[in-house]
């Protein structure tokens, strides 16, 4: 059956579920052995730009996303308060609903507006309220949208690209440090808040040290939820059936829909780890053992679609099909083990929230389809040129 995918990312099929390739790296397609990747204690980080943190001083705290081990799961255990699904209910629904319709205020005032921009006003913030980011100087989105480019620069200082991208970063480093996270971290230091900025410095975490974590979870609560917001609403503009299947769905329903389309649709394809250790995984009916030290590359795209895992017509859009054993609805669209995303109901929950309100806008469609580019340093796609339409409201 063909695939409903609209981001092409080369075959749809798992193809061999492990194997080393003739770079040394090694890439699995299975979305059993990808798990088992990811929840090893004998695996770190190696992707979303490690090796500049990896230049960082002994004396600087790494960001979340760059520790593994002890120190890395006892911060998830502290943090995760934040990102509960009870806690977002409680704390940030309401937040969510007057974000978006503030932001929906603005495509029934102008009648057309690209979902780019309202999707990532929306994505921006929530995610500060939920990181302490609510004393930022106008602009916010445009400095986030600036420090992640279409395009990584090569790191270091051996050339002319590796310099001017060292400038570049640390330039915005310095824009978001200055005109949002100083602005948020002032008050706190005289009355902490219920946030994570308020936490960071109970840890005794340095501006530097906070800076980074705000940096990380701006790219994946930030940029990743713009992204799916987007490439879910062109599936829903797209197939009428689908579009009245979430819009008549209880809330439960659309929530696994929406799961469903990410499972398509991972915004981050590959998810890098390096061994320390000898790690054995499932491939097939056999089993291999990749070295320690070895570079391995978690296909995301490919394992979820996994027939084993994910059932028959894995390319199809099926919100109720049969998962098997242990198989997360998005199956590994948020990651999984130490490192799978934190934010992940706060992400869905958000999305659906502007989505339902989006597709009840009176002559609601899409003007503009979009165009896909793919960032390959985080095997990543951005939508671009999406723009909707929808009655214009008569005063």
């Amino acid at each position: 059956m063909q695939s409903a995918r609209k981001v092409d990312r080369g075959a749809t099929e798992p193809g061999c579920p492990v194997e080393a390739g003739p770079d040394g790296v090694w890439r699995v397609r299975g979305l059993a052995a990808g798990r088992a990747v990811l929840r090893s204690t004998d695996t770190v980080q190696a992707g979303l730009g490690v090796q500049t943190v990896e230049k960082l001083p002994p004396s600087i705290r790494r960001p979340v996303l760059y520790r593994d081990g002890s120190e890395h799961q006892q911060y998830r255990r502290q943090t995760a308060k934040f990102f509960t699904p009870r806690r977002v209910e409680q704390h940030y629904r309401g937040l969510m609903v007057e974000i978006a319709e503030r932001q929906l205020d603005v495509l029934r005032c102008d009648g057309e507006a690209e979902l780019s921009t309202l999707s990532f006003r929306l994505a921006v913030d929530v995610a500060a309220a939920v990181t302490g980011l609510t004393e930022s100087r106008p602009g916010i989105d445009a400095r986030l949208e600036r420090f992640f480019p279409e395009k990584f620069g090569r790191h270091g200082f051996t050339s002319i690209d590796g310099i001017r991208w060292f400038v570049r970063q640390n330039a915005q480093f310095l824009g978001i440090y200055l005109k949002d996270v100083r602005p948020a971290i002032r008050p706190r230091r005289r009355a902490r808040r219920d946030d994570l900025i308020s936490h960071l410095l109970d840890e005794g975490c340095r501006d530097g040290e906070i800076l980074g974590e705000v940096i990380t979870f701006a790219a994946a609560g930030m940029v990743t939820t713009r992204e799916f917001i987007k490439v879910a609403a062109w599936h829903l503009f797209t197939d009428q059936g689908l579009r009245i299947q979430y819009r008549e769905s209880p809330e439960p329903d659309r929530l696994a829909l929406l799961h469903e389309l990410l499972r398509l649709e991972p915004v981050v394809g590959n998810l890098g780890r390096r061994t320390t250790a000898a790690l054995t995984v499932s491939s097939g009916d056999a089993t291999v053992t990749i070295p320690a030290g070895a570079l391995v590359d978690v296909d995301v795209s490919a394992a979820n679609l996994d027939p084993d895992a994910v059932g028959a017509d894995p390319g199809a859009v099926r919100p109720a099909r049969p998962l098997a054993p242990g198989v997360a609805p998005a199956a590994l669209s948020f990651g999984d083990g130490p490192h799978r995303c934190p934010g992940a109901h706060v992400a869905i929950q958000e999305s659906d929230i502007f989505l339902t309100r989006l597709l009840a806008l009176p002559g609601i469609r899409m003007s503009s389809p979009p165009r896909v580019a793919m960032k390959p340093d985080i095997s990543a796609y951005e939508l671009r040129g999406l723009r909707v339409a929808a009655d214009p409201v008569r005063a």
